[in-house]
């Protein structure tokens, strides 16, 4: 097989990866993708930077073993903890979400402007996208808000559900009067969320949904590296680590994505 017609793998803690997945598969239809969602040990956010380094490498592991020419990491918490750690054994090129979030965020806010940052606790803690901020040295604004009920509540299917809204009301409609230009969703799981989210934000600012952003990179990335697969007709693979039924009704219900069969691989 030529390396052009090799699959890209992308891989989550659970479904949030799967905006990402869905953004690849409009922007490269020609591409096979090859999608692993962590979901018996789904969130991460919680987990310590050593578990998600452990779990990531993992699962990068798995997935260079199908022969994939590309990795994407679809997972913010895994892009701030364990993105230097699955380069380090890599054999191909591998992107995270956060620098892609990061430079339409930039775009989406004036110089010297206000940037929300909303990630899990872990994401938060290794100020991962402050730090990326800072250094474009755009003078922009930032503060970071842990978001930690998002995820189950996306895991659980509950995104239209009153709590949703209460519980974003809880986290953010304190910024609401802050004169915040952006938000970053710094989650996968989070552009489930994004009317939810806008709602309780205002008109004012704008939501930043990384998915759309890293799907264009790894497109930059293969027409860089002559590895493009043109055309259309790409094939998808989905695989988990527990639950495929649940991870199948819920991949339609909330994203209107037809899996077929999941296949399942414990570690």
């Amino acid at each position: 097989m030529k390396d052009s017609g090799r699959p890209i793998g992308v891989f989550d803690s659970g479904l949030g990866g799967l905006t990402v997945f869905k953004a690849l598969r409009r922007l490269l239809p020609g591409e096979d993708l090859i999608y692993f969602g962590d979901t018996a040990r789904v969130p991460y956010g919680t987990k310590s930077p050593e578990a998600v380094v452990a779990f990531s490498k993992e699962i990068a592991a798995f997935l260079f073993e199908k022969k994939i020419k590309l990795l994407v990491v679809a997972c913010n918490t895994a892009s701030s903890l364990a993105l230097d750690a699955v380069r380090g054994i890599s054999p191909v090129p591998v992107l995270g979400v956060i620098v892609p979030g990061v430079e339409a965020a930039l775009k989406a806010a004036p110089r010297g402007g206000r940037i929300l940052v909303t990630g899990t606790s872990a994401t938060v803690r290794s100020r991962a996208y402050s730090r990326a901020l800072a250094a474009a040295g755009r003078g922009v604004s930032v503060v970071e808000k842990a978001c930690p009920l998002f995820v189950p509540l996306v895991e659980e299917g509950w995104c239209s559900k009153p709590v949703a809204a209460a519980v974003a009301r809880e986290y953010l409609a304190p910024f609401r009067k802050k004169k915040i230009d952006a938000l970053i969703l710094g989650c996968t799981h989070y552009p489930m969320l994004k009317k939810v989210i806008s709602r309780v934000m205002g008109p004012r600012t704008r939501i930043v949904d990384s998915a759309h952003a890293a799907a264009l990179c790894a497109r930059a990335e293969l027409e860089g590296r002559g590895l493009l697969n043109p055309g259309r007709g790409g094939r998808s693979e989905f695989i988990v680590s527990d639950a495929p039924e649940r991870f199948s009704v819920l991949a339609r219900r909330l994203l209107g994505i037809r899996t077929g069969k999941v296949t399942v691989k414990r570690f």
